[in-house]
């Protein structure tokens, strides 16, 4: 008999919608989280990729809900900040199967919300936003790889909502490295992104949210592979008909 495999923390997600939902109410229309049935996650690395509003935020939203997180990001410490008021259905309807070990570390990371989250730290350790140490006093990416070198310890659960948004290309490649570095501790990553840096980070699942639902795509066949590379191998004439089509 094989040994006993630590991770996934989060292996898998089922749906139990209740029969009074309303189909055509948010976030029940998005086809993504309407043909939600199961998703399987990958060990180290689940990535959610898809156009805006295709659902991937949605649905790692619910699953943070469901992990005991707040709404607005952070550790569980935080789990009663909800500035926004915000409420996710979808997290009522998910069945979450976990792994026999429970992770030692575990962060959401939400960027629109993060500001919320790092007011609130400062109140936590009561220091001011002019002191070195609070995250108010970076900027937003120095802030995000702060928590990611800082706050990340390692056998953790870590659940990432377009952490791209913080971060300049080199801070992504650097990202992708601490990332690895978590890996190698026995961290899980799930990551909603639009960053074809991000994703190419090896062996990941990639999960596509489109018009038909959810389903598993190769790097290389991803339209974030396609583009940028497109762009950057003929951008001259990719600018002329952008700015200028009847040039």
């Amino acid at each position: 008999m094989g040994l006993l495999q630590a991770r996934p923390y989060l292996q898998r997600i089922t749906t139990l919608f209740d029969d009074d939902i309303d189909w055509d109410s948010h976030p029940y229309r998005v086809p993504a989280v309407r043909e939600l049935s199961a998703l399987d996650f990958h060990p180290d690395v689940t990535f959610f990729i898809g156009e805006n509003g295709a659902g991937k935020s949605t649905v790692l939203e619910a699953i943070a809900l469901a992990l005991g997180f707040s709404i607005d990001g952070g550790s569980r410490n935080v789990s009663n900040l909800n500035t926004a008021q915000e409420r996710a259905p979808l997290a009522q309807s998910l069945r979450l199967s976990k792994s026999f070990k429970t992770p030692r570390d575990r962060y959401f990371f939400r960027a629109e919300s993060f500001h919320n989250v790092a007011t609130r730290m400062d109140d936590y350790f009561d220091r001011t936003a002019s002191r070195s140490d609070s995250l108010h006093a970076r900027s937003h990416g120095e802030a995000f790889m702060s928590v990611l070198l800082e706050t990340f310890r390692g056998q953790g659960l870590y659940l990432l909502d377009e952490p791209e948004a913080a971060l300049s290309p080199n801070r992504q490649l650097a990202a992708l490295s601490v990332i690895h570095q978590l890996v190698q501790q026995e961290s899980q990553f799930i990551i909603a992104t639009h960053s074809p840096i991000l994703l190419a980070y090896p062996n990941a699942k990639i999960l596509l949210f489109d018009g038909s639902g959810i389903t598993e795509v190769a790097y290389e066949d991803t339209e974030h592979y396609a583009v940028t590379r497109d762009f950057l191998n003929h951008y001259p004439r990719r600018l002329q008909q952008l700015l200028d089509p009847d040039g």
